[in-house]
């Protein structure tokens, strides 16, 4: 199991402390160096006051701060968790985490996904009802764009006239394309385009307010992971290729019940196929997370938990 850190600014309790450069830089210094594989952030350029009062949380714009923390550092992956990819132009978004896997020296991780809040998709000028559509639209874009960056795409409200001038990322042929959702549609786009699936497993309640299919448990996980690496053969790619990452639950180290669950979980996960895990940590303050950051390396990391 390899393990990413979610930014703790991404907690709804987090104070603004995690929003100023000498906390990014420690944050993903103590991540680097405990032995964490990847650092994410998500995108809400335009999110509600609703949403932030009903559990959202501080948000910055992952390319601009995944591209900050790639300066202080040298071997962990920079992941955005999930890009929106409906909200932008394709040539904006191709630009923008062109420009992050460049400067990274090839450490970008583009998890992408269709969106949910209503209220931002409004903010953004960018109709709701079309976010599915304009997903497929701007991912086969995207794909296009990195494959061959001269030849034109043309789209939705876009079209490049002619032949385009554009850097190619570093790694080639194109960064990890991840995507996420639980979604007929989203198992679909990661068979076609992607090589990582971040399934969403949560309560159907939950599942249902950020408008996708439920997984619910383990099992139900297996069962769609199963027919995952089933088309993925169907369409002559390797099952065994695919990065499958999911949430480790939420606990703390001075509570033994909550930690020893939070293990068997991720033993669970990993004996039906995923490989990777996204972590929270103590959000309660910079100091906290550094500490609680440290401490999981060295009782997850380095002894290998979830290696099932």
């Amino acid at each position: 199991m390899r393990y990413t850190l979610e930014y703790p600014s991404e907690l709804p309790s987090a104070p603004d402390d995690f929003l100023e450069p000498d906390v990014l830089r420690a944050v993903a210094a103590e991540a680097e160096s405990a032995g964490f594989s990847a650092i994410a952030l998500s995108d809400h350029p335009a999110p509600s006051h609703k949403w932030r009062r009903n559990g959202g949380h501080n948000t910055l714009d992952p390319v601009a701060a995944l591209s900050f923390m790639a300066a202080v550092t040298t071997r962990i992956r920079l992941m955005t968790n999930l890009y929106v990819l409906p909200f932008r132009n394709p040539y904006l978004a191709a630009k923008a985490l062109t420009s992050l896997d460049l400067v990274s020296g090839g450490r970008l991780t583009a998890g992408v996904g269709a969106g949910y809040l209503r209220s931002e998709f409004s903010a953004l000028g960018v109709e709701f009802a079309d976010r599915a559509r304009l997903f497929d639209e701007a991912l086969d874009a995207l794909w296009s764009i990195w494959m061959d960056p001269e030849a034109p795409v043309s789209g939705t409200g876009f079209a490049a006239p002619s032949t385009v001038w554009l850097q190619k990322p570093a790694q080639r042929p194109h960064p990890p394309i991840w995507i996420g959702g639980n979604s007929a549609a989203a198992l679909r786009r990661v068979v076609e385009y992607g090589s990582g699936w971040m399934p969403i497993i949560a309560p159907r309640p939950m599942a249902s307010t950020i408008r996708t299919a439920a997984i619910e448990d383990v099992d139900q996980f297996s069962a769609a992971l199963i027919r995952l690496r089933r088309r993925f053969v169907e369409e002559e790619r390797d099952p065994a290729a695919l990065d499958v990452q999911v949430v480790c639950p939420h606990f703390g180290f001075d509570d033994e019940t909550s930690l020893r669950r939070a293990r068997r979980r991720l033993d669970e996960f990993a004996a039906a196929g995923a490989n990777w895990a996204v972590v929270h940590v103590d959000g309660s303050s910079p100091e906290a997370a550094i500490d609680f950051i440290r401490t999981f390396g060295e009782q997850f990391i380095t002894e290998g938990v979830g290696a099932a």
